[in-house]
Order: C-alpha cells, then sequence, then structure tokens
C-alpha cells in the first residue's frame, strides 16, 4: 500500500483513546469478574480528601472574612458612636456654660444700669429740692441756681459706675430772654464752683487761676465748624442749654478743657435728639455718643439724660424743667466686672432700635429698613472681668446664631404715641453669642481617647480572636499540609485514575462503617496501603494492562560526569533535565514510572488505554533524545566542560504488564512484567544517542504506517533470557533518507553494515541540522571560564566596596615586574604573604547585594580567554579542553575548602558575628580570606598550559631550543607564564586589570601566586619535587592546633602552609583525572598516551611509550597520585573532597591493575589506525 506523505502521516491521530479507566478489558484479581460484561454501574464519585480540604478552607476563608467584616463594622459603628457621643457632651456642656455665662453678663449689666438710672433720678431730685429752697429764699427760679459741692455730689454718683472715664454735667434750659443775665450769673457762679472743684480734684491755685483766666468763655457759645472750630455766641432764637457744672473739672485728662457756657443744643445732634425727647416725655433718655479718652482717643459710651424738676417731686403734674443732667459713660462699664477670671470667650453684641444720626424726623417704615452700618451696634468680648471691643459692627460668629441670648438692656417705658413725629424710641437690647474660644475651652481629647480605648479594645478582642483562630488554623493548615503533601506525593507515585479508585475505595468503607472514623493514615487510606498490615479480606489495587510501550532511557557519561562535580551541580543537571522529560510527558500524555538512577523510564498506555501507544512512545523517545542534547549544551556554560558530552541511551519494547499499588513503606504505582525487563535490555543494549524498539514495538509502529520510521540492524542482538532478537532503530527525524556510503570508522559503532549505512545517513542528516543550532565547543568552554573567572572578580570588587577604581595607575610596577632580567623560575618564593582577615572588608562585601565589575572588564575578559584558548595547540592531552578541566578542578576543591562540621567544632574564641568566618580563615590557612588568591589559582589553572609543545620539558632542552636555552628547566611552565602575563599586562586589558589588582601590593602578590602556581605543575622535575617535599614537611610537621591562627608568631608559618596547599591543590586539579571516575580516567590517560606516542612517532621521543605505560601508571599512583591524594587528606583543608580524591585514585589504580595491559594495546592499535601514515613514514625512516 502506497505512503501517505510523511507529514500527513505523522500528524494524524491512528485512534481516539478510550476515556474511562473502569473499561479495561482484564479487571484487578481483586475484581471479580472478567470485565467483558456490561457495567451498568453508576460512574464513580471521585472522594478526593484535599479537594474537601480545600472546599471547606475556603468556606472557612469566607466565614473568616465575614467575622472580620463584622467586626470592622462594629468597630467603626462604636468608635464613631463613641466619639460622637464624647463630643456631644462636650457641646452640651459647651452650651450650658454659654448659657450661664450669657445669663450672669445680661443680669450683671441690667443690675448697673437700673442701678444707676435710680441714683441718677435720686440725684436729681435732690438737686431739684434743694433749689426749690433756694429759689424760695432767694427768691429766683431756674436757670439760676448752682450746685453747692458739686464735685463731691458727681464723684459719689460716678463711682457707681466704676468706670474710669464717666463725665457728668448740668445743663441749664435758659430762655432767650434770659440769656444776658445768665451770662452775668455764670460770671459770678464760675469762680465758686471752680474753687470747689480744684480743691476736690487736687490742682494747684496757680493751675485753678490759669484755667480761670484762660479757658473759660464768658458767653453761652458754640464751636463753629465753619470757622475751624473756633468759639462763636450762639446767636439762634429761643432757649439754649448752656453748661454751668461739669466734673471733672475738666473733660481731657491732663489738659482741662473747661466748657462752661457751652450750648448743648448746638454741641451735638445726638443731644438736640434726646432733649427733643425728654422735653415732651419728661423722662430720662439714653443714646449712643463718643467718649474722649485724650486729645486723638474717642471710644463709643452713652449718654443719659436727666431731668430736673423744681422741687422735690418729680412725678408731680405741672412740674417746671430746670436743668439737664448730662452723662457720657462708656459701654464697656457696663460689661467689666461680668464674669470671674478665667471665664473667656463671650461676645456681647449692644444694638439700638433708633440710627446713628438724625438729620431729620425718620418714619417708622423707614427706620425698619435701616441696615446694620446706618444702626448703633457695638460688638464687646468679655473675657473675665475685662470687656474689649471689637468694633462698631456686629461681629459675633454666625455659627452661634442658633445659641444666641437676647433681652431688652434699658427700657424707659415710652410712650411712642407721646414723642415728636419721627423721633425714635430709645431700646437697647444686648444679644449674648459665645466665640470659638470659649467652644474650645471644652473641647479636649476625650472623644479621641474613649474612641482609642473602644478601638484598643476591640483591636485586642480581635487579636485574641486572631489567635485562638490562628491555633485552629495552625492545626488545621498543619493537618492539611500533611494531607496535601501526601496527596501530592500520591499524585505524583500513582496515575490520577489510581488515585481517586483509592479515595473512593475509603469512602466506600466509611460508607459502610456508618461514618465511623477509624484510625487510617492521613489521606484516610487503610493500614495495608501503610504497610502497618496486611489485612485478610484487603485487596490490592492491581490491573493487567495488555498493551503498553515501555521507555528506558539511560543518560550515558553521567557516573563519570557527576565525580567531578559538586553535588549541587549533580542536582541541577538532573533537576533540569528529568524536568524537560516530564513535560514532555505530559504532552505526550505519557505516565512517568520512575527515575531509577541515571535512568528515566515510562511508559505509554497506561493507566489510559490507547491503541497508539507505541507511536506515542517513540515520538516521546524522539523529543526526550533532542531535548537532551538541547539542555545539555545550556547547562554546558554554567556546570562546565564535558556536560554536552552528556547523551542518551534509549530502549523501547511494548507488550503487557502488571500495574498496580505495591502496598508497604514508601508505596508507590509500579510495572512489573516480561515487558519491563525486556525494555531495559533494549536500553542496555543500545548505544548513545540512539533508541532501540524491539520488533514487537517496531510491528506496531508499521502496523500503523510508520514504518519508515525504522531502521532494521541485519545482525540479530543477544539479550539475556531471550536470546538473540532482532531489533531497529529509530530514526531521529521524520525525513525519508536514502542510502549512502557508509563511514566504517563512525564513531557510533554499528554492529553490521547494512545499519551502519543506514544509521550513518541520518546521522549525517541530523548532525548537519543539530550543528546548525549549537555553537563550537570552544566557544562554550570559553564562556564557562568567563563565567567562572567574573564570579571571582566581582568578590575581589566586593572587597573594595564595589567599586572599581579605573584612575589608578600602577603602569610602572607593571612594567618592572616580569622584566627585570629574572627568570620565571628565579621569581619562585617558598613563602608568599596573604592578606589577613578583615572582618570591616567582610561586612563591606556582604553589604553589597551585587556587584558589578563593568562590561568593559567583562569583554576583556572574555577577550582575554578566548585569546589564551586559541593559544592552546591541538594537542590531544596539553589542550583548551584539559585546561578547563583543571581549572573545573581547582573551582571544586576550593569551593569544598574547608569542612562544615570542622567548622562549626571550632572553639568560639572571637565573640564576633563573624566567628566562623574568622575560623574558616585560620582553617584554610588565609586562602579563604583573600578572592584575589581564589582568583589567582584558577587563573593560573586556566594558563598552565598555553602554547605547550606537546613534549616533556626533558625533551625541550635536548632539542635545544629556543625557550629551554632562556628558562634552563620547567620550560614549558615558565614559557606559559610569560607568554599569558605579557598578554595581560597589554594596554587592551588596562580595565581587566583594575578588576583584578588595585594596589602594588596586590599587583606582586597576584604575580607571585602566579608564578608559584603555575611552576607547581612541572611535577617531573626531580629537584624542585624534592624541595616541595621538604616545604611540606617542615609546613606541617609538629603542629600546634590549640595555637590561635591570629597569633603574630605564627603567621610567616600559616603563609608557608597556605603556599604549599595552593601547590598541591593546583597538582592534584592538573592530574584531577587520576582521582575521578574511571571513565574520565581512561578518557585522559588515553589522550596523554596519544600525545606522548604521536611524539615517540615524530621523532620527538627517544623510548617508546607503549613498552612501559601499564607499569609507569601503576608507579604514577603509587608514588605520585596517591601520596598527593593523602596529603590533601591530611592538611585538612578540603573536607569531603580529600576523601573522594582518594578513594578514587585507589579505584583506578586496582582498575588499571586489570585492564591497563589490554588499554595500552588498544591505544597503540587506535593510534596506528588513526595515523597510520605516520606509522608507515616512522618505518621508512627506521
Amino acid at each position: 500500500m502506497p505512503y501517505k506523505s510523511s507529514k500527513d502521516e505523522d500528524m494524524r491521530t491512528v485512534t481516539s483513546r478510550k476515556s474511562q479507566f473502569s473499561e479495561r478489558s482484564i479487571t484487578s484479581s481483586s475484581g471479580g469478574g472478567s470485565g467483558s460484561g456490561t457495567d451498568n454501574t453508576p460512574p464513580r464519585q471521585v472522594f478526593s480528601l484535599p479537594t474537601i480540604g480545600k472546599r471547606e478552607e475556603a468556606n472557612v476563608i469566607r466565614a473568616r472574612g465575614l467575622v472580620a467584616l463584622i467586626l470592622l463594622l462594629a468597630l467603626s459603628g462604636v468608635a464613631t458612636a463613641a466619639y460622637l457621643l464624647v463630643r456631644q457632651q462636650e457641646r452640651s456642656d459647651f452650651e450650658n456654660q454659654f448659657k450661664a455665662h450669657a445669663t450672669q453678663v445680661l443680669t450683671v449689666a441690667q443690675s448697673k444700669a437700673n442701678q444707676f438710672f435710680d441714683a441718677l433720678d435720686s440725684f436729681a431730685s435732690s438737686i431739684g429740692s434743694h433749689a426749690a429752697v433756694e429759689h424760695a429764699r432767694l427768691n429766683t427760679s431756674w436757670p439760676f441756681y448752682r450746685i453747692p459741692e458739686w464735685s463731691v455730689q458727681a464723684q459719689k454718683l460716678l463711682e457707681l459706675t466704676g468706670d474710669q472715664h464717666p463725665a457728668l454735667g448740668v445743663a441749664h434750659i435758659v430762655q432767650e430772654d434770659e440769656r444776658e443775665q445768665w451770662i452775668s450769673y455764670a460770671a459770678q457762679q464760675n469762680p465758686i464752683w471752680y474753687q470747689e472743684s480744684i480743691d476736690h480734684e487736687g490742682y494747684t491755685e496757680f493751675t485753678a487761676q490759669e484755667l480761670i483766666n484762660n479757658k473759660t468763655i464768658p458767653f453761652v457759645h458754640f464751636y463753629d465748624p465753619e470757622n475751624g472750630f473756633l468759639p462763636a455766641p450762639v446767636s439762634r432764637p429761643g432757649e439754649v442749654l448752656p453748661l454751668l457744672q461739669t466734673y471733672p473739672i475738666g473733660l481731657s485728662m491732663g489738659n482741662p478743657f473747661l466748657i462752661t457756657n457751652l450750648d448743648m443744643l448746638l454741641g451735638s445732634q445726638q443731644t438736640e435728639e434726646l432733649y427733643r425727647i425728654t422735653k415732651v416725655t419728661q423722662t430720662p433718655n439714653i443714646g449712643f455718643t463718643t467718649i474722649p479718652i485724650d486729645l486723638e482717643t474717642t471710644i463709643p459710651g452713652s449718654q443719659i439724660i436727666q431731668p430736673i424738676f423744681d422741687g422735690a417731686d418729680t412725678k408731680a403734674d405741672g412740674r417746671k424743667m430746670g436743668a439737664l443732667l448730662i452723662v457720657r459713660l462708656p459701654w464697656m462699664g457696663y460689661f467689666e466686672n461680668a464674669l470671674a477670671t478665667g471665664e473667656d470667650g463671650i461676645i456681647v453684641v449692644l444694638e439700638s432700635a433708633c440710627p446713628k444720626l438724625v438729620e431729620a424726623a425718620i418714619s417708622p417704615s423707614t427706620r425698619e429698613n435701616l441696615t446694620e452700618s446706618d444702626r448703633n451696634i457695638i460688638t464687646y468680648q468679655v473675657d473675665g472681668p475685662n470687656a474689649v471691643m471689637l468694633g462698631e459692627t456686629d461681629l459675633h460668629d454666625p455659627k452661634y446664631e442658633a445659641l444666641v441670648v437676647s433681652e431688652v438692656f434699658i427700657d424707659l417705658h415710652l410712650d411712642s404715641s407721646q414723642l415728636p413725629e419721627g423721633s425714635c424710641v430709645p431700646s437697647l437690647t444686648l444679644h449674648v453669642y459665645p466665640s470659638e474660644e470659649l467652644e474650645a475651652s471644652f473641647q479636649t481629647n476625650n472623644p479621641i481617647i474613649y474612641t482609642v480605648v473602644v478601638i484598643v479594645i476591640f483591636v485586642f478582642t480581635t487579636l485574641v480572636f486572631l489567635l485562638y483562630d490562628f491555633s485552629v488554623g495552625r492545626r488545621q493548615r498543619t493537618v492539611m499540609d500533611r494531607i496535601a503533601k501526601q496527596d501530592r506525593i500520591v499524585s505524583d507515585v500513582f496515575p490520577t485514575a489510581i488515585r481517586d479508585r483509592l479515595y473512593e475505595k475509603q469512602a466506600k468503607n466509611m460508607m459502610n462503617n456508618n461514618g465511623a472514623e477509624e484510625d487510617d493514615g492521613p489521606l484516610g487510606l487503610d493500614d495495608t496501603f501503610y504497610g502497618r498490615s496486611n489485612a485478610a479480606g484487603s485487596a490490592p489495587l492491581a490491573d493487567l494492562f495488555p498493551s503498553v510501550t515501555v521507555v528506558f532511557a539511560d543518560l550515558v557519561g553521567f557516573t563519570a560526569w557527576s565525580s567531578a562535580r559538586e553535588p549541587h551541580q549533580v542536582f541541577i543537571l538532573l533537576e533540569t533535565v528529568y524536568g524537560a522529560f516530564d513535560k514532555l510527558a505530559y504532552r505526550h500524555s505519557v505516565f512517568k514510572v520512575e527515575t531509577v538512577g541515571d535512568c528515566y523510564v515510562a511508559a505509554a498506555g497506561l493507566p489510559e488505554p490507547t491503541e497508539d501507544h507505541a507511536v506515542v512512545a517513540c515520538r516521546f523517545a524522539r523529543e526526550c533524545l533532542k531535548k537532551m542534547k538541547d539542555v545539555t549544551l545550556k547547562l554546558e556554560v554554567s556546570l562546565g566542560p564535558d556536560t554536552s558530552d552528556l547523551d542518551l541511551r534509549t530502549g523501547i519494547h511494548s507488550g503487557q504488564v502488571t500495574a498496580g499499588v505495591l502496598r508497604g513503606e514508601r508505596s508507590r504505582f509500579q510495572l512489573f512484567g516480561d515487558t519491563m525487563n525486556t525494555a531495559g535490555r533494549m536500553e542496555s543494549s543500545g548505544e548513545r544517542s540512539r533508541i532501540q524498539v524491539s520488533q514487537v514495538t517496531a510491528d506496531l509502529i508499521t502496523e500503523a504506517g510508520l514504518a519508515r520510521w525504522l531502521i532494521p540492524r541485519s545482525t540479530k542482538m543477544f539479550v539475556k533470557g531471550k536470546g538473540k532478537m532482532q531489533t531497529y532503530w529509530l530514526r531521529k527525524s521524520n525525513r525519508s533518507t536514502s542510502p549512502k556510503t557508509a563511514d566504517p570508522k563512525s564513531k557510533m559503532g554499528t554492529l553490521d553494515e547494512e545499519a551502519e549505512t543506514e544509521g550513518s545517513s541520518e546521522r549525517t542528516e541530523d548532525d548537519a541540522d543539530e550543528m546548525q543550532e549549537i555553537n563550537n565547543r570552544t566557544d562554550r568552554l570559553v564562556e564557562w571560564n568567563v563565567e567562572v573567572l567574573a564570579s571571582l572578580l566581582e568578590q575581589i570588587v566586593g572587597s573594595r566596596g564595589g567599586v572599581v577604581n579605573q584612575t589608578q595607575t600602577l603602569s610602572k610596577a607593571e612594567n618592572n615586574i616580569g622584566s627585570s632580567g629574572r627568570t620565571v623560575l628565579e621569581e619562585f618564593t617558598p613563602v608568599i604573604p596573604l592578606k589577613r582577615f578583615d572582618a570591616e572588608e567582610l561586612e563591606r562585601r556582604q553589604r553589597i547585594a551585587k556587584v558589578n565589575i563593568g562590561e568593559e572588564a567583562k569583554y576583556q575578559l572574555r577577550h582575554y580567554v578566548s585569546t589564551i584558548s586559541g593559544m592552546y595547540p591541538d594537542n590531544a592531552f596539553h589542550n583548551f579542553e584539559h585546561a578547563s578541566h583543571v581549572t573545573a578542578s581547582v573551582k571544586k576543591l576550593l569551593a569544598r575548602i574547608v569542612n562544615i562540621d570542622e567548622r562549626n567544632g571550632l572553639a568560639a574564641s572571637i565573640p564576633t558575628d563573624n566567628m566562623n568566618l574568622v575560623d574558616l580563615a585560620g582553617h584554610s590557612y588565609g586562602i579563604t580570606s583573600d578572592p584575589l588568591t581564589q582568583f589567582t589559582v584558577v587563573f593560573s589553572a586556566l594558563i598552565h598550559d598555553v602554547d605547550h609543545p606537546g613534549v616533556p620539558n626533558t625533551q625541550l632542552v635536548k632539542e635545544k631550543s629556543r625557550w629551554a636555552q632562556v628558562y634552563k628547566k620547567s620550560v614549558a611552565e615558565q614559557k606559559s607564564v610569560d607568554i599569558a602575563w605579557d598578554m595581560l599586562m597589554s594596554d587592551e586589558y588596562a580595565a581587566l586589570r583594575a578588576c583584578i589588582y588595585e594596589t602594588e601590593d596586590e599587583l606582586r602578590r597576584f604575580r607571585q601566586l602566579v608564578v608559584n602556581t603555575v611552576l607547581a605543575t612541572d611535577i617531573v622535575d626531580k629537584e624542585l619535587q624534592a624541595l616541595r617535599k621538604a616545604r611540606w614537611e617542615t609546613a606541617f610537621s609538629n603542629v600546634d592546633s590549640t595555637a590561635g591562627w591570629l597569633d603574630d608568631g605564627r603567621v610567616e608559618s600559616e603563609d608557608r602552609k597556605a603556599t604549599i596547599v595552593i601547590e598541591h591543590l593546583i597538582q592534584a586539579s592538573d592530574v584531577s583525572h587520576t582521582m575521578q571516575h574511571w571513565q574520565i580516567y581512561k578518557k585522559w590517560n588515553e589522550r596523554f598516551f596519544m600525545e606522548c606516542y604521536g611524539a615517540y612517532i615524530g621523532g620527538r621521543a627517544e623510548s617508546d611509550p607503549s613498552t612501559n605505560w601499564y607499569k609507569g601508571e601503576i608507579g604514577f599512583f603509587d608514588y605520585y597520585v596517591i601520596p598527593l591524594a593523602r596529603k590533601l587528606q591530611s592538611c585538612g583543608v578540603f573536607g569531603v573532597s580529600s576523601h573522594e580524591y582518594l578513594n578514587y585514585a585507589m579505584a583506578n589504580r586496582e582498575e588499571w591493575v586489570r585492564e591497563g595491559e589490554a588499554l595500552v594495546e588498544q591505544y597503540v592499535s587506535q593510534f596506528n589506525e588513526q595515523h597510520a601514515h605516520l606509522v608507515d613514514q616512522m618505518g621508512k625512516v627506521e
């Protein structure tokens, strides 16, 4: 049957999968029945305790949120109510206190007014009575009367006001025909009452005479505003009101101003209006006026007119009004001493019903429409016993309008019908208001305090509730976390369908027990699941899957690779690779069975049966193979050399398996049967980077129309327990291939020519595709070295505060070092002074979160490492890859430079937070104290074989090469130092050097460490080896373990130890392949042999290395490698790595003893095959 297009063929779905796990044709061994009949049972209800727990947890969270909301609302309501109630109470206290103060102010003011009016009326009566007697005695009448002892009586009257600026005068009513007689009478009486007043008021005689001479105007006058307010005689007809007596004698303090004979009718329009009303009503009257305080200052006050009648009876009919008492009092006097001290902030507004000025008659309707500015209104503030005028307008705060207390201040009870037309009833009203000052005195922090107390009580209650809820929740979370964790374990270990069946089974058990609780496991699973018992009648969950495809995928080279890595690096690789496989398994609906070591086991067709399980498994295996290459290529930059060499070897077989939950400790879902064994054999008998499938799987692939995926192996494979089996390679891609000429030397090493041809064709095309996506291996090694060195440079810069000093120049010192005429070997020193531990520097490094060495320095570092890699010859052993391998070992040893248990067991002799780090510095002899030291050792590992000729130093000396004539010994090592150093000192690496060292001392230490470290890799020179051995004995014999590392007397000894430890560290790393896994040792041992044997074949070695290679390696182990590993262990610096290196060294020696001779023969055979032309040429020469 013709094939469809490959694209259509690959994309089609062979058959739909069955969706119900209960439809399997063969049920579990506990099951009852073949399962072939119709299942009429209702669908199962999955019983998942974690799901129920999550749902109930959600309900608890909602309930908790509701309670929190209720508490929040209650808190808000109660706190708000408390605040408002306390604030309202303060407001109530404020209003009550204000009303009390207002009542008191009104009472005091009215009392003063009433008292004064009564006293004034009595005074007028007494004057009238005395005047009547005098008039009868002298046969005179008004206006011709002088009040005797005027000053004394006036003072007594005005003392009732308590004011400091009162004024009182007597204006006599003089008719027109009495004016001349009045002038004469006044001239006679003035000196008399003057003298009485002067004597009473305390003026001197001279002052009185001056007043009489200079101030008295002898005629009835007024002050003419049109003539500069000079006194002018009253010429108008009618009566006049001239003043005769005043108190005080002058109305201006300090400069008495006599107003005798001043006509009050022309002196004040307000007085004229008041007199007009009084004349008609025969009653006292009051109005507004201004009172002079001094020559420039006046204050508003009241003007009272009290009529004086002839006779004592002021109420008698037909009485004659002969004079007027005119009183001027400041309004504030009525409000002073109304409150006690501290009772402040009362606003009093005095309002008159009459306008300010009366130019003409005003109708009542017009008077009602007067504005505030037209009315007599004055505002005072009463603060305790004091009263202060605020202004001649209503200045109270409008927000207190509702609290006003108003009462009539002075009501003369005048009948408006008796008044002249246009006159105003002189009624005064007091309006009392509070002020913000008064309210503020009642505003305290009590509302906030009570509110805070309420909040604190609620918060405390809430905290108690939360504490209780937390305790309950923590217990619940502990239970749920345990359930969730074990549910995840169950989900990871068991397929979903199996997990649901486990839960369903437990649900049925609970229903059968009427909900009674039993002592089951944390997931509600019975004891047999956890291996506590095997109760009779408790059948295991197990099923037979008749058609399943199993995949075994093994990591090739992993064991050897992991021996050269730190534990965390091993797990990074496994987690990354297996994580990628898990994602692929999820995408393809493949069930991951388990991982056994570095082998990944998966199966298609279970627990959900599917007819295309073989196709699914093959697709999954191919993608895993590709993903493996992608992941290792990416990880090589971070995990180091050889990571990309890791590969996958995969085997696939199809058949029936028995699967189920194997109960007991660590119960899990497992697969059993011959299919598992055969799939494992397919993997173990396969090849790296290839997928081997069995005949059964191949038949299923062919039935699916995908036979072109398969490449048959012409030679049958022998499978243990099966005999010979026909197997197939699975193509890596879906493209059709055509046969091409096979490469008999293919690295894949197929077992037959036909398969090799097919495999070679596929690999050629696949490899071509892959090489377009990956970088050169050397480039990846360069990038890895750059990352390692950059991280150490960041530590160096961090120790300086995170700043790179680009301006510091050490060009003179740099030129002197390495160019003094001495060879590198002559610069060698047995003791290098290292940097001491600096706690401040350590704290500074810890404070810096991230150090950046700068893009320029990073670029120069990458350029330098790349250039170094190009300077390594294409030797089999001494090449850049080996230098990177040495660097990886150095990095590993530095990372494990001290054992954690040893560090924690040190005595706490340094009472600082950095005690452990100080102890670490001591046990590592200061190597960990200085990042520059660590960087230098790694840097030296990178450059130690630069431009290596591929032959030993002895051969170079024999050949009398140019370099041998310069250096004499350790030729290759000294040459490497000079080449790498000269290149580093060039101008193009200035920024890189600025990161490495900052001072001349750091430069010298860097140079000395490079020299000693690289020269230490010359392990052939017997003289240097003997010197190192002696230095080791000197450094590590008779060590006083109780002495302090920071003891100044031990500094040189510690520096000597550090120097020799660094040299042994690089030596161990240089031959680290001998102390790592056997496969790594065998790889580099073969390469070293090829290099040495190639030098012999090329005529650059006198003896054939193959003749003594086997015994030489045994001696190398016995006399160098194993003793070196023991030294690493005895110095106590490298922790568990020293044990690991020693164990591998001894194991490799034993393995070499067993297989070494055969391997040497294999090496020779491989070299002869690969370099036949060189061998032939060598034979001709011989």
